[in-house]
C-alpha cells in the first residue's frame, strides 16, 4: 500500500455548491519527488471571496484553470503510475480534503481510486503521542504556504518523521 498525502484549496466549504480550486499530492516516500498538482476551473458560480483568497488566486485567474474532468482523470492516471497496489489517502484535515477529492473523483470520473476511506495525519499523531491536544505541525520542514504541493510535502515530511522517530509500523 502507498500513502499519498493530499492538500486542497477551495473557494468555499463544500463540494458541488463551491469549487476545488487546486490540489497537490505527494507519494510519501524518501525524497518526496513524486508529486501531482492540479488547478481546476470552478464548477459553480458560488464562491466566498475570503476562502478563495487563501489560495492566492483571483476569481479571474481560476476561471482560466483546467477542466476538472481532465484534471481528475490525470490525477487517477498519476496514482496508477506511482502506486502498484491500493493507494491510501492521508491529509492534515481529511474531513475537508477528502470530501472534495472523493466528490470530484466520483462526479468527474465515476470512481475514486482511493476507495471509500481516508486517514487523518493529526489524529494519527495524537494517538502516537497519547495526547489529544498535541499537534504534529512542528514536524514539517517545508513551509506551509497554502500552495497545495508545499503543504502536502510538509505533511508528508511529518509522516516520515513519525515513522522514523516513533517506529510506526506502516509501509510507505
Amino acid at each position: 500500500m502507498a500513502y499519498i498525502m493530499v492538500d486542497i484549496e477551495s473557494d468555499g466549504p463544500i463540494p458541488g455548491d463551491f469549487s476545488m480550486i487546486s490540489f497537490g499530492a505527494v507519494l510519501v516516500q524518501d525524497g518526496l519527488d513524486k508529486t501531482f498538482y492540479g488547478q481546476l476551473k470552478p464548477i459553480s458560480e458560488n464562491y466566498i471571496p475570503e476562502a478563495l483568497a487563501v489560495s492566492g488566486h483571483t476569481r479571474e485567474e481560476v476561471l482560466s484553470f483546467d477542466d476538472p474532468a481532465t484534471v481528475m482523470a490525470n490525477f487517477a492516471t498519476w496514482i496508477k503510475t506511482v502506486c502498484k497496489d491500493q493507494p491510501i489517502f492521508i491529509s492534515d484535515n481529511n474531513g475537508f480534503d477528502w470530501m472534495f477529492i472523493c466528490w470530484y473523483f466520483h462526479h468527474f470520473t465515476g470512481k475514486n481510486p482511493f476507495g471509500f476511506s481516508s486517514q487523518n495525519l493529526g489524529s494519527l499523531y495524537k494517538g502516537m503521542v497519547k495526547d489529544m491536544f498535541k499537534n504534529f505541525k512542528h514536524l514539517r520542514k517545508t513551509a506551509h504556504t497554502h500552495h497545495p504541493v508545499d503543504d502536502a510535502k510538509g505533511n508528508a515530511e511529518a509522516l516520515i518523521t513519525l515513522k522514523r522517530e516513533h517506529e510506526l509500523k506502516i509501509k510507505l
